[in-house]
């Protein structure tokens, strides 16, 4: 099932990746093509600005999927939704108050970044920032909806709000170079404009009664945005430290290739954004269903996620790598037309940027699994590392040996770089090979519960579901329960793993998954049950007329608690049942 997920999530996560990025792939594009080489500059020395807002939406965007994702491993909806209105409300109030203070202060931000006073470039990269800025609460709220999608199961309307945001750009962007004549301004301003037109249509799904989550103003609160706050941080480090990288090599490249370096760069950034919508989407993935698995104390689930995740990663970068290397010279041209220097330096910069592609998907792999398992610090460590200090340090290395074309391996020694220091982290805290027994995960000692002390079973029918229910009564009786709570276990799997199977598989036009487990815990027993049929909530569940629910009615007695979520397309159902095996019933 976690292969299948994995699979199912990380074409959205890609997608997902790209609402950023592709915008601005599509603004470079038609900028070189229209407006010229000091235009394509003018793009570059605005981007650190932009990707502020970038910073801001990911920091809240993983904060989410870190508290959400524990709130649903702990089962629990109201705390989710407390998180969606949480972050709604913070995003909202802080683009706008964002796309104000820059609108303000465009002419000194341009100045900073390098533009000068006056000049074609000034201007040029003040209005490029001024038209971008006005779609700030539009990029930063898809950025803070997109995992509520994920987790939402909306995985087609995800994908259909980024095809539609780029179709819209694009028109656009026509529009402005064409007919409006509108400059910089313009292109900035067409990115704005189909940033709400992917915002609207997924918003849609929020508004709809078919929503699972809910906002409500009584849910806002400060502990709450705190919390997102805090689990995001590890994101503002990664994407402080590419503002940081793109300030250090626009001046590094002024002094060693003047502007023709820096439009170099400003297309190797663009297509290498786009091209790491891959290495994105894997970290995505690894942050969400890292936090789901590590707040169910699932060792082994966490162990098939890291490695179905490595295998994506090399595969996909392999592809994404051989592409951007046969066709560099086509992608730069899309930006510098005019043979000259620039195309030039750009072409060998892809190249060697695709070199990279695997250990970047690798680095974030690992590193959004440490953030949803509670590893702040070395992810924050990692992030600077890899995201500013040791691809600048090469950058300038190898600059100083080879002049602006050496400064192009920056991107692959410094995610090599960073992967190797990891290993040697690994093996000097676990004294095991990183690859050995799960060392990579850095677990704490007694997470989790050993094999001894659980049962997992997969069903595919009435007859796994009659060998699971007998197979976990022998397990509770072998591990010094009463007859009692073992009965009352094996009935609850016959119920409800009895109900999936006979109203639930049917209705699905391909196969469906269900797990059973049954975990041992302190004083009580933990059975849970999940599933990829539709949606079915057992505890608020209200039969139809002449329908028997006195099955379900018995189970939900049985148990001390019972909490079910609908996330990610998976119905979740855990059940908490003392050891004396008193249940409701009795109290």
């Amino acid at each position: 099932m976690i292969r299948k997920l994995v699979r199912q999530m990380l074409t959205a996560q890609i997608f997902s990746a790209l609402t950023v990025s592709l915008c601005l792939l599509i603004d470079n594009i038609m900028i070189g093509q229209y407006l010229g080489v000091d235009a394509i500059a003018a793009y570059g020395l605005a981007n650190p600005v932009l990707l502020v807002i970038g910073a801001i939406g990911t920091m809240l965007s993983a904060g989410i999927q870190v508290v959400c994702s524990k709130s649903i491993g702990q089962g629990s909806q109201e705390e989710t939704n407390r998180g969606y209105s949480s972050a709604v409300a913070i995003g909202g109030g802080v683009s706008l108050l964002l796309m104000i203070t820059v609108l303000l202060l465009c002419s000194p931000l341009a100045s900073a970044m390098g533009a000068g006073k006056s000049g074609v470039l000034f201007d040029m990269t003040r209005s490029y920032m001024a038209g971008f800025i006005i779609g700030a609460p539009a990029s930063m709220g898809a950025l803070i909806l997109v995992p509520f999608l994920q987790m939402a199961g909306q995985s087609g309307l995800l994908i259909a709000a980024v095809l539609s945001m780029t179709a819209a750009d694009v028109a656009l962007d026509f529009l402005n170079v064409l007919v409006l004549r509108g400059g910089m301004f313009g292109m900035g301003l067409a990115s704005s404009l189909s940033y709400y037109i992917a915002l609207l249509i997924g918003a849609f799904y929020f508004c709809s009664k078919k929503s699972v989550f809910r906002f409500s103003a009584r849910l806002v609160s400060r502990a709450k945005i705190a919390e997102l706050l805090k689990n995001g941080v590890p994101a503002v480090f990664n994407m402080a430290s590419a503002v940081i990288l793109v300030f250090v090599m626009n001046r590094l490249l002024l002094g060693v290739g003047g502007s023709d370096a820096v439009a170099a760069y400003s297309v190797l950034t663009t297509l290498g954004n786009s091209s790491n919508c891959v290495t994105t989407g894997i970290g995505g993935v690894s942050l969400t269903l890292s936090g789901v698995f590590y707040h169910e104390e699932d060792r082994s689930a966490l162990k098939t996620l890291m490695k179905t995740l490595a295998r994506c990663a090399a595969l996909l970068g392999l592809t994404v790598g051989l592409a951007l290397v046969i066709c560099a010279p086509v992608l730069v041209k899309l930006f510098l037309p005019e043979p000259g220097e620039a195309q030039r330096m750009a072409t060998l910069g892809l190249r060697l940027f695709a070199a990279g592609i695997i250990p970047c998907s690798l680095n974030n792999m690992l590193k959004n699994m440490y953030q949803a398992t509670g590893r702040t610090l070395l992810t924050e460590i990692l992030s600077l590392l890899e995201g500013a200090a040791l691809p600048a340090l090469a950058a300038f290395a190898m600059s100083r040996i080879a002049g602006a074309d050496g400064s192009w391996l920056y991107f692959v020694m410094g995610e090599g770089l960073t992967l190797l220091l990891l290993c040697g982290w690994i093996r000097l805290r676990s004294g095991r090979a990183p690859w050995k027994d799960g060392a990579y995960l850095l677990l704490r000692d007694g997470f989790g519960v050993d094999a001894e002390h659980l049962m997992e079973r997969e069903i595919r029918d009435m007859r796994d579901v009659t060998d699971a229910s007998r197979t976990a009564e022998a397990f509770c009786l072998q591990h010094g329960q009463g007859k009692k709570l073992s009965n009352h276990i094996a009935l609850c799997i016959e119920e409800m793993a009895g109900n999936t199977v006979q109203h639930g598989f049917p209705r699905a036009r391909k196969e469906r998954h269900l797990s059973v487990r049954v975990q041992q815990k302190d004083d009580h027993l933990v059975l849970r049950f999940r599933d990829d049929c539709p949606a079915f909530d057992p505890v608020h569940y209200i039969p139809h007329e002449g329908e028997d629910a006195l099955g379900i009615r018995l189970v939900t007695a049985m148990a001390d608690d019972i909490r079910y979520t609908y996330s990610m397309n998976l119905n979740n159902l855990t059940l908490f049942l003392s050891s004396d095996g008193a249940g409701k019933e009795n109290t």
